[in-house]
């Protein structure tokens, strides 16, 4: 029996493991300080109701299963389609977030796997001001997690009002959408070429002038630039920017790193039933490549030396004080080292019969070597610097 990992899936430990776990720590934060509450749907879905809002290209990416009642079932792609259970009979505005593995039966690339963790923020009942501060929050947790961004946006009803000037026949207009989505993978003439078959060329005319003061829609990327201004954030305006599902409505947006060439985030507006929202997920994986912020372990190891009562005691009173501690009860002093600095650990506190008569404790810095002898109240203020 092989127990190698299906390509495209991963599994993280250790330093990994951690880092992934401070991420998610900040993320999740930063959704509950902006307001958002928590949703938890199954992974596991009816096929139709999972391909329901997904289009031509994503429908061919679903993993599909089958029970044991023949019922054809399906793994989530994403978790915005689930809102349409999840936001019924809730009071407007709706803004609740999830954290959620997801799975797509595609190729795999680099920074695309087939399993992968979204962090999904969304506001059903929406207007501007909520799009505005939900870039916001966007913006928010790229700074904390020291990633240097750029936010783009676009306007789904711009392109559509643009479409129409040029008279691109209604049936063209979604895969138009989809040709000006590549610019970011295909040259230009490329992209020219395909939209020349769909007699939709001319927008890239348009695009290339610059000027958008005659459409109606340009007006709401103006309003929305304006309005992200009260949360001192700067939006760039992206002609060609376009997400290339077919639910998006309104404002569209992407984030950009100079780090990588792939999209860090991106959403925008989109109906839940007949409700105006607005959204946008965080792939945690590409999160995780981008940030240098590093894990936290157990900061703190405790090793009883024949004294485990002693230890114990002591651990509880270090850890009710919200301080981590790694206790180790059956191992030498020279192994317990060894562990302590596989581990990263910070500082070894020693429980031994001499410490625990004296009520003193030998308080090792591994980083330094230093070593100093405390009482209880030593040993907490230490640990808490």
């Amino acid at each position: 029996m092989s127990s190698r990992i299906v390509k495209g899936f991963n599994e993280f430990v250790g330093a990994d493991a951690l880092k992934r776990a401070e991420i998610r720590r900040i993320i999740l934060e930063q959704f509950q300080v902006y307001g958002f509450e928590p949703t938890e749907s199954p992974a596991i879905e009816f096929e139709e109701f999972v391909k329901s809002e997904a289009g031509e290209d994503t429908i061919s990416e679903i993993f599909r299963l089958e029970d044991r009642g023949k019922r054809k079932l399906a793994l989530k792609y994403e978790s915005t389609f689930q809102l349409k259970r999840l936001a019924r009979n809730q009071k407007l505005p709706f803004k609740r977030y999830t954290i959620a593995n997801v799975f797509r039966d595609e190729p795999v690339k680099a920074n695309r796997f087939r399993e992968f963790t979204q962090c999904d923020v969304d506001v059903i009942g929406s207007n501007p001001k909520d799009e505005a501060e939900v870039l916001s929050l966007v913006s928010k947790i790229l700074n904390e997690l020291g990633i240097e961004s750029v936010i783009y946006v676009n306007n789904r009803r711009l392109l559509n009002e643009i479409m129409v000037d040029l008279k691109i026949e209604e049936r063209n207009r979604e895969q138009t959408i989809r040709e000006l989505d590549k610019l970011d993978k295909l040259s230009k003439k490329q992209v020219a070429d395909n939209l020349k078959k769909l007699g939709a060329e001319g927008i890239l005319s348009v695009i290339d002038a610059g000027d958008f003061s005659k459409y109606n829609f340009y007006k709401e990327i103006k309003e929305l630039i304006e309005l992200a201004k009260m949360f001192d954030l700067t939006l760039e305006f992206s002609p060609t920017l376009a997400r290339g599902l077919s639910y998006y409505n309104g404002t569209v947006f992407e984030v950009k790193t100079k780090e990588m060439k792939d999209t860090i985030c991106g959403g925008g507006a989109y109906l839940v039933g007949d409700v105006q929202a607005f959204g946008f997920a965080f792939g945690l994986d590409r999160l995780s490549v981008l940030s240098d912020i590093e894990g936290k372990g157990a900061e703190v190891m405790v090793l009883s030396l024949g004294q485990d009562e002693a230890s114990v005691s002591l651990v509880s009173k270090i850890r009710d004080v919200g301080i981590g501690v790694n206790l180790l009860m059956d191992k030498g002093v020279s192994k317990a080292m060894e562990y302590a600095n596989a581990k990263g650990v910070g500082w070894v506190v020693f429980v031994g019969g001499d410490e625990v008569k004296a009520g003193k404790f030998k308080v090792k810095n591994m980083k330094s070597g230093n070593e100093e002898v405390l009482g209880l109240d030593g040993v907490l203020g230490k640990l808490k610097k």
